[in-house]
């Protein structure tokens, strides 16, 4: 049996980006931060330091689709920004269907819009943490 990998969640979106991480030993996924974004770039700096620091084997990458599976605008933006960081910091990249996880994060967290500028970094990191989850849950 291979050795359990270190995993990195991330929800990607164009002004804050979510990150969780994870191991295959428990099966398990813990929030983790926020990276800032413009336009949808995030500070590579921070990416960096968190890949220095964490040392993961795999990244996972939301994938935001429509409710049919189709893939929309939000969709290539986060294939874009999981083949940066593959190209980039040479680390394996898979993708994780995430439909409902903003939902459901806001639903865990008790609020009733991601608007709520004060629970807005929250939200994605417990989202990033429910991307991961699901992927660790489906191996």
């Amino acid at each position: 049996m291979s050795t359990p990998r270190t995993i990195l969640g991330f929800d990607y979106g164009l002004k804050n980006i979510g990150v969780a991480v994870g191991q295959e030993l428990t099966l398990t996924a813990s929030p983790l931060t926020v990276i800032k974004a413009r336009n949808g770039i995030p500070n590579w700096d921070d990416i960096q330091k968190l890949l220095d620091e964490w040392q993961p084997q795999l990244l996972i990458v939301g994938l935001p689709l429509n409710m049919d599976g189709t893939e929309q605008k939000m969709t290539k933006a986060a294939r874009k920004f999981g083949n940066r960081l593959n190209g980039r910091f040479q680390i394996a990249v898979e993708w994780q269907d995430e439909r409902l996880s903003t939902y459901d994060a806001l639903d865990l967290l008790g609020i009733h819009s991601k608007l709520d500028a004060k629970h807005r970094d929250d939200v994605d990191r417990i989202s990033a943490q429910l991307i991961l989850q699901s992927w660790l849950n489906q191996q």
